[in-house]
């Protein structure tokens, strides 16, 4: 039944929402509902999103209440809301907080005011193994507690955890107004909102969980800005030796931090700090493959209040099993993107924490925060003499022959003569080709072979301008800030990844320095992707594009026939 046809919200029986972005109140509508839904689509007319377990219990740890879910529902459907989700509702997120983890004395209780379900968790196999009976509840080792948190997941039983969280060792961590180089420097208001949403206010068990934040919208500075809020020694994980010097520029630069109270653990250095920041390679290194790993105790190195995990979908799982031991620390996840390869969002959700925050790429794009993108995908066919090669070939080496075509040197060159002026990064994944181009182009290439020295002498020249063009591998796809690359060639990709398709684009949008970005082409960032027409290409690159459509972008579409 129709109740109010100018309303934006349609709610449909699977718990899908239908957003129409053109009515009065489409705004206000998805500001709403986004606490409690996942956007899965964002094109330009209808955005989707959908209520599902993990998102409603999202909502319900940040304390939102099925009665206040159901009130945005019926301030904004535009149809009479679908009799199942009310029941539906209130029996998921009931679920949440159904089994309580509390502390006593020098042990765990999982406590619940339904005995039956209780009984269920004790006869289920998973969990079983680390529990034993009491007269108050379940009991467990603190050791523990993040092993059945995430066994009690796979279950469908969300953990609400009130055990008290460790202080850690105290540390004075204070930002500057103005950076060490004499610039004014301060938090933009979605940093603080961040920042403000994961230690909460009176939510039980805050302190711990994840902030959802565009590529170059400043996640190292919502983590300087939870280290000044907490004060507190923090350890800070990374995906890589330039995210490492990155993170340490960064607090050298905008707080009062001392050299010496910061320090680097990697495979070049090994020191510990007040705030150390590491590598999750040297974390997970062993020496063979059935030994231990034994850089692991730099979790045990110091008293941590905080451990930052920056790019936390990319989480090993040695690292995942190192946090479930660490319960008792806050655990702060920051990443562009929840999108897991492995469908491991849950693991993400027991064991660093629940989503606090989600902020979508196109509306700080819209506030001129991060610079807005253009992507274009440029289709082109094989060469004649690798037709039948490619027909002969099994599917992994059709998909590298696609990709390695050839004629994608020529466009190449023309997008780069068409942005002489830009500092533009051309991106690949398979080493001859990028190598080849590298020669063509006569600009220095940086891959996994390249010394870290020489990478970041590389980058240092392409942000000071002295180098305009790079060629990059996927050793920058993660955590690499170039703030004035404002053009992306992926001329190759792994595969289907949704995870690094975001990554990619986000190394240009940083807002740049030609004034108002929303007003100026000049501010304007380009990515192309180069597809070898009627291939196996053409269906990874669909697939590694969905996240970036469902986020509201589009492609378009160059046939070329040069």
């Amino acid at each position: 039944m129709l109740i109010e046809p100018l309303n934006p919200l349609i709610v449909q029986n699977d718990g899908t929402l239908l957003l129409d972005v053109h009515t009065p109140q489409a705004e206000a509508a998805g500001l709403a509902i986004r606490p409690f839904a996942e956007l899965e689509k964002a094109p330009e007319h209808i955005h989707t999103y959908r209520m599902s377990p993990l998102s409603l219990w999202n909502a319900a740890s940040a304390g939102f209440a099925p009665h206040h879910i159901l009130s945005v529902l019926h301030t904004y459907t535009r149809y009479e809301i679908p009799s199942g989700i009310e029941a539906g509702l209130v029996l998921t997120m009931a679920r949440y907080g159904k089994i309580r983890l509390i502390a006593q004395g020098e042990t765990l209780l999982l406590v619940s005011d339904d005995p039956a379900v209780l009984m269920e968790i004790h006869a289920a196999p998973g969990p079983a193994q680390y529990l034993s009976k009491t007269p108050q509840g379940l009991s467990l080792d603190p050791g523990h507690r993040g092993r059945v948190k995430g066994e009690l997941i796979k279950l469908g039983w969300p953990v609400q955890d009130e055990a008290p969280l460790m202080p850690g060792e105290p540390l004075d961590i204070r930002l500057r107004t103005q950076s060490a180089a004499g610039l004014p420097f301060a938090p933009r208001p979605y940093q603080h909102e961040a920042a403000l949403a994961f230690l909460g206010k009176a939510v039980p068990g805050s302190g711990y969980g994840v902030l959802v934040l565009p590529c170059g919208s400043g996640k190292t500075v919502v983590g300087m800005l939870v280290m000044a809020l907490v004060k507190t020694n923090t350890l800070i994980l990374t995906p890589n030796l330039t995210a490492v010097h990155q993170w340490i520029r960064e607090l050298l630069d905008k707080t009062e931090l001392s050299p010496g109270q910061i320090a680097e653990y990697s495979g070049d250095l090994k020191a510990v700090a007040p705030v150390t920041v590491a590598t999750y390679q040297i974390l997970t290194w062993r020496p063979d493959a059935g030994g231990d790993f034994p850089h692991l105790r730099l979790f045990q190195e110091r008293s941590w209040g905080l451990v930052i995990y920056d790019e936390v979908q990319l989480l090993p799982a040695p690292v995942f099993r190192i946090t479930a031991e660490l319960q008792a620390v806050r655990r702060l996840g920051l990443t562009a993107t929840l999108v897991r390869e492995d469908g491991a969002e849950d693991a993400v959700f027991s064991l660093v924490g629940p989503k606090r925050y989600d902020v979508p790429w196109k509306d700080l794009e819209r506030k001129g925060w991060i610079a807005p993108a253009r992507c274009t995908e440029i289709r082109l066919d094989l060469p004649q003499f690798l037709k039948i090669p490619y027909a002969c070939s099994a599917s992994r080496e059709k998909y590298r022959i696609a990709s390695e075509n050839p004629l994608k040197a020529r466009i190449v060159q023309h997008v780069v003569d068409t942005h002489r002026d830009a500092q533009i990064l051309v991106i690949g994944h398979y080493l001859e080709q990028l190598a080849s181009l590298a020669k063509l182009l006569k600009a220095p290439l940086i891959s996994g072979k390249t010394p870290q020295g020489e990478r970041e002498r590389i980058y240092r020249a392409f942000r000071k301008a002295e180098v305009r063009l790079i060629l990059v591998s996927k050793v920058a796809n993660y955590a690499v800030d170039l703030p004035d690359a404002s053009v992306a060639i992926q001329v190759s990709g792994s595969f289907g990844s949704r995870q690094e398709e975001a990554q990619r684009l986000g190394r240009i949008l940083r807002p740049k320095a030609q004034g108002d970005t929303r007003k100026s082409s000049r501010g304007k960032a380009f990515f192309y992707t180069l597809v070898s027409r009627n291939t196996v290409e053409e269906r990874f690159a669909a697939h590694r594009q969905r996240f970036l459509v469902e986020q509201g972008y589009t492609y378009a579409i160059q046939e070329w026939a040069g």
